[in-house]
């Protein structure tokens, strides 16, 4: 579904140098990944309760930590699918 005021316009930093003329050619179109498929996400159980675990075992009430996975393009091209197989807590340094 095409969500217009979530949309954030891609930027690139400053270079001294461009390899492309950055002037905007065209029309604009969405870009989301949700916009032309049907995304659907999977978790395996362990690694959502290692993240659970985690968290309450935390003192901060915030936290940083990674959830790893693969990203796949279904067979007909309709949809795609996250999986997520990995559970990292980061570092705090």
């Amino acid at each position: 579904r095409f969500v217009p005021e979530r949309m954030v316009p891609f930027s690139f930093p400053l270079s001294r140098c461009a390899l492309w003329d950055p002037v905007p050619m065209g029309d604009v179109i969405g870009a989301h990944v949700t916009y032309y498929r049907n995304p659907r996400l999977s978790m395996l159980e362990k690694t959502l309760r290692l993240a659970y675990r985690h968290a309450k075992q935390n003192e901060k009430k915030l936290f940083s930590c990674f959830l790893l996975g693969t990203l796949a393009v279904s067979e007909d091209g309709e949809g795609i699918t996250l999986t997520i197989d990995r559970f990292d807590p980061g570092r705090e340094v």
